[in-house]
Parts: structure tokens; sequence; C-alpha cells
């Protein structure tokens, strides 16, 4: 028997001018790319019934949980712990590389280790189509992909009559790392993400708007989240030999598109460096020209920490003075959300998925600009404390006004539920 129960939504305060519906920004209403589902609840109230059985889901696409780094690992990592706590099974399918294969259980999800190919072009996708075929056979409710490259494979649990959604992330062909033939396979996996999966969704307005514009598809939005506590200065900044206040952080993988020249060119250029130290944390794989190119340019100022977890990373992005994001890759950047969420002063490369995430709450430079755009503001930063300071305070309230993931999690529970509703709809009439 399926039993129904009524969930409360977490609030938020709407803009002026527009009702909302307790979800901030995400939802306003019925969202593009909802049309043809079942509306068996009403979205647009504050108060909703949905069915009340736990889902069985599977999330599919990224290299695993617990996260190292990655924002989809850690979408899925936030996202699937939450949805463990409202009742629901959670499965997720890891990368052995990346997590330990022995391990099978991580905060009450399930873990289940696929095979690969350790190639920097067919890691992802082969994973992906294995983790498919084994999905095939499971009674998964729905299946939850991420990254538009997979879109290939998302088909595959559909044979099954499975929902699936993809989650696209941002315009991956923009990465420079590519090669043209790994373009031109994105580039085709992404016009296949607007008909293979269930659903396709995103995580930013820009990128909805380009599948608009592109494919005339109307793809869901879900924001991404970030609610992170911060940590004081302990053992981390000590191991570094860092103080507090003084070092300005970058976060992220060291790849080309992430553009952490500009970061080191900028710094090294700075006539006055008021007694920073300039802290990259991340690392890279399959990209050891350009990690060896960005090593030679920095200073002896400057600190590697390779990836950093848990507590660690906690403290180091809780006590920088400046957080730097240079990437212009498109879509949402976990790393710039968490360093806004711990109250830092952040600046950004003017891309308009960042500038979008800072919301007008952060600091920009002219990516056409690099080194000698970042270096100015930099400069500035570092004379007026003071401006720092309030631009702490307006990151901290932005991202917690408009990225929950307590709210996320309801809104990809809004949308299983409908798919799942629309799933059994189906097998009613052919009764």
């Amino acid at each position: 028997m399926t039993n129904t129960q009524t969930r409360t939504r977490p609030t938020a305060t709407a803009p002026e001018g527009n009702p909302g519906n307790g979800l901030g920004p995400s939802l306003n209403g019925i969202m593009p790319g909802d049309e043809g589902l079942p509306t068996t609840y009403d979205l647009r109230g504050t108060i909703f019934d949905a069915p009340g059985r736990p889902l069985r889901i599977a999330l599919l696409g990224t290299r695993g949980v617990p996260t190292i780094y990655g924002g989809f690992e850690r979408c899925a990592e936030q996202l699937g712990l939450r949805l463990v706590e409202r009742g629901h099974e959670v499965t997720v399918y890891c990368r052995r590389h990346f997590v330990d294969p022995h391990m099978h259980e991580y905060k009450g999800m399930k873990l289940v280790s696929a095979p690969t190919i350790r190639n920097k072009y067919l890691d992802t996708l082969t994973h992906t189509f294995f983790s498919s075929i084994h999905a095939l056979f499971q009674p998964y409710d729905v299946c939850l992909y991420f990254i538009a490259g997979n879109s290939l494979v998302s088909w595959i649990p559909r044979l099954a009559r499975k929902p699936t959604v993809l989650n696209v992330d941002g315009l991956d062909w923009k990465r420079e790392k590519w090669p043209r033939p790994a373009k031109l396979y994105i580039r085709l996996a992404e016009r296949l993400a607007t008909s293979l999966p269930t659903v396709a969704l995103t995580d930013s307005r820009v990128v909805q708007k380009f599948y608009k514009e592109k494919y005339n598809a109307s793809i869901r939005y879900i924001t991404y989240g970030s609610e992170v506590d911060p940590l004081a200065a302990g053992p981390t900044l000590q191991k570094w030999g860092l103080e507090p206040r003084k070092y300005i952080l970058f976060v992220g993988r060291i790849v080309p598109e992430n553009h952490v020249h500009h970061l080191l060119d900028a710094y090294s250029g700075l006539t006055d460096k008021a007694g920073m130290k300039l802290v990259i944390m991340g690392d890279a794989s399959y990209a050891e020209d350009y990690m060896a190119q960005v090593h030679a340019l920095a200073t002896p100022e400057t600190v590697f920490t390779g990836y950093v977890g848990g507590d660690g990373y906690r403290e180091l992005v809780s006590n920088a003075y400046l957080f730097v994001e240079t990437s212009s890759a498109s879509g949402t950047h976990p790393a710039l959300l968490e360093a806004m969420s711990l109250g830092n002063c952040v600046v950004a490369q003017d891309t308009a998925e960042n500038l979008e995430t800072m919301g007008g709450a952060g600091l920009s430079y002219s990516g056409k600009n690099a080194g000698s755009g970042l270096r100015s503001t930099l400069q500035e930063l570092l004379h007026n404390p003071s401006l720092v300071e309030k631009y702490r305070s307006h990151a901290h309230a932005h991202v917690q006004t408009n990225y929950s993931w307590d709210a996320v999690t309801e809104e990809y529970l809004d949308l299983f539920y409908r798919l799942v509703t629309k799933r059994g709809a189906k097998r009613s009439r052919r009764r």
C-alpha cells in the first residue's frame, strides 16, 4: 500500500514583485522543462502532498563519494546524504581509482564500484556505461546522471522503464583541455542531452538560456547548494606555515581552463604583497604539462597543498584573506560558492556564470586582461581591509539566502516523485 504524506518546504524570501514559492530563486511556479510531467501536487504552494514511499535512487557519472574534489562529487554527496536522511535508498556508482572498491557504504549511501578505462578521454563515459548496465537490472525508481557527456548512455535504464535525469553542468566543450574531436563529441552529447534522458536540468540560468537558444529545449533549473560551517585556524594552517587572514587562496583543478596562471602572474607582479602568501589548493590528472607551467611561475611565497578535503579544506577556506576564482569554464563553481558561504571576499573572472553565482556579492576581473587585469584588483584589496570585510558580509548573506542544500534536495524530490507518478500512471493505463 502506498501512503501519502505532507512535507513542508524550506522557506526563503522572494524578490520584491515575485510571489516566490518558498524555495528562493530556483522555482517560480512550474519551471521550464516541467511540461508533460504530472502535477499531482501543487509546486506553487509552500505545503504539498506527495507519494510517501521511500524512493530507490541511483547517482551515476561522478568519480564517487566520499568527495575528494569536483563539483558533481560534492553534489552527489550533499544530495545523497540528505536523501538518506529523508528515508530514501541511495546508491552511488564510484570509480575504483578514486574510491576504495572495498568500501560499500558511506553515510548511509550504498557504494557500487564499477570498472572503467583509465584514459583522459574515456574514463568518464566508460565508467558511466558500465554503471548504467548494472543499473538496468537493479530495482531503482530513478537514475540521476551528471555531466552532459554522459547523455549517450543515459537512455540505458529507460529500457527497463526507469526514468533518468541528467544534470548537464556547464558547456564542457569550452574547456581548453579538450582537443577538437573531443569537443565535437561533447557538442553532440550536449544536443542528445535534450532527448535521451527523461529530463535534463542545469544549475545555471546562463546554461539554461543557452539550451533554449541553441536547441529550443526548455531544460529545468535546480540551483547548487552550499552550507559549510567555518573552522578556526588549527593544524592544517600550522602544517603549511600559514597564518589566518595572511594568504590569498585558489581552490580547484590545475588545468588550462581554470587559468591558475592568471593568479600566479598577478601575484608575482604585486608591488606590495602586504605579507600575504599565495595558496594553491588542488591538483589534476592528465595535465602534467600545464602543472609544470604553473609551478614554473610560482614565487617562493607560493604554497601548493595538493588536494585537501574534510576539516583541512574548511580550515584553509575559512581563514583566507581573499579567495580567487580564475576559471573560465562554464557552470556553477562549488568552490566559489563555498568560499562565499564561509564569509570570504571573493574575486572571480568575469564569465557570465561566475557573475551569476556571485550575484553582485563579489568582485570580478577581465579574463581578457589575464594577470594584469587581476593584479590591480588584488592590490586594491590588500590595501583596503574594510572593503574586504564589506564583501565578506555580502558574500555570506547572498549564499545563505539563495543556495540551500535542503531546498535543492526538495526540488530534486519534487522532480523524482513526479517522474515516478508519471511512470505509475502509464503502467495503470496499460493494464
